[in-house]
């Protein structure tokens, strides 16, 4: 139990670390920012399974909240923030033929698809919401925002510290079924 409250608590001290100073970078006051903090979303599902996409969603819902952001359309970026990292961690787990890990160019290329993927369904999610609730606000250009903070970031960043966790530091990604 000590255990589980000592990774608990990490996964949300390093978000924070993450979140923090990047939430002051406004694309659309209110709405959208730039958010580094979105390479946790596969990180965390990959090393952490369920409670890692719940811990990423309720936190953006918590930066959210601290920065005073929140909306309606914080709901939708909730169900998008567990479903986005949840769907990614399924597909890459269960349904792909390939293991979990990083170390050839396919498995990396399949990688970045599935990040893309997830990125255009999490904004599929959002953008709906804000587009109902805040019609004054360009949809396409928050769409497009949720799309590159949730492929760019996880894709530059996360491959990177996936790879660093993986082969460096000796965590383990929840096995697939082939395993």
């Amino acid at each position: 139990m000590k255990r589980k409250l000592y990774i608990l608590m990490m996964l949300i001290i390093s978000y924070f670390i993450v979140a923090l100073p990047f939430k002051v970078m406004e694309i659309i006051p209110g709405f959208a920012d730039i958010r580094p903090v979105t390479v946790f979303g596969p990180v965390f599902a990959l090393f952490y399974g369920l409670p890692g996409c719940i811990i990423f969603a309720l936190m953006n819902l918590v930066m959210d909240i601290v920065a005073g952001d929140i909306a309606w359309s914080c709901i939708a970026g909730l169900i998008a923030n567990f479903m986005g990292p949840l769907l990614f961690m399924l597909y890459w787990k269960r349904k792909s033929k390939t293991q979990p890990h990083l170390k050839t160019m396919r498995n990396i290329g399949h990688y970045c698809i599935t990040i893309f993927i997830m990125a255009v369904f999490e904004a599929a999610i959002i953008t709906p919401s804000v587009a109902i609730f805040y019609p004054d606000v360009d949809w396409k250009l928050f769409f497009n925002s949720v799309v590159l903070n949730t492929a760019l970031f996880p894709i530059l960043f996360g491959i990177p510290l996936t790879i660093l966790m993986q082969e460096e530091l000796g965590f383990k990604q929840i096995p697939s079924r082939e395993q």
